[in-house]
């Protein structure tokens, strides 16, 4: 896929994320995430305590799937460095951009606010590469 190709791939529907960090003991953990695109980072939410948020405290390092598991099928991957905040300024807009995409426009300011509080941090994954292939099986 061209760049232009797997960012409107990402961003096609309720396509979910799946995120992979790095556990302390060097171990790999794997979680689903929503998200929207910004710009070249990839942006979503997650508590400071789940398991995904204190991996990436601890270690920036993500790499990100997206797929579509219908024939023909394709997939992107995303790695990159994570950087974090608990600014709920910043994250309130983000919140409820990501709520609009995966929960609808009539429920976003809902979701955002419910995003959107202490505890909860704003994740940009700054996009370092790329791997992205559709058509898999042709």
């Amino acid at each position: 896929m061209t760049q232009d190709e797997w960012r409107d791939f990402v961003s096609q529907g309720t396509r979910t994320g799946k995120l992979s960090t790095v556990r302390a003991d060097g171990s790999p953990h794997v979680a689903p995430m929503w998200f929207v695109l910004d710009g070249d980072d990839v942006v979503f939410n997650t508590g400071e305590n789940t398991v995904k948020g204190r991996n990436l405290a601890r270690d920036p390092r993500a790499s990100i799937c997206v797929d579509d598991e219908r024939s023909p099928y394709a997939f992107v991957i995303i790695q990159g460095s994570a950087e974090l905040s608990s600014d709920l300024a910043e994250m309130r807009p983000w919140a409820t951009r990501i709520a609009a995409r995966y929960m609808g426009e009539e429920a976003a300011d809902q979701y955002g606010a419910r995003n959107a509080v202490p505890g909860e941090l704003l994740v940009r994954v700054r996009v370092e590469k790329v791997v992205a292939l559709s058509g898999i099986a042709d």
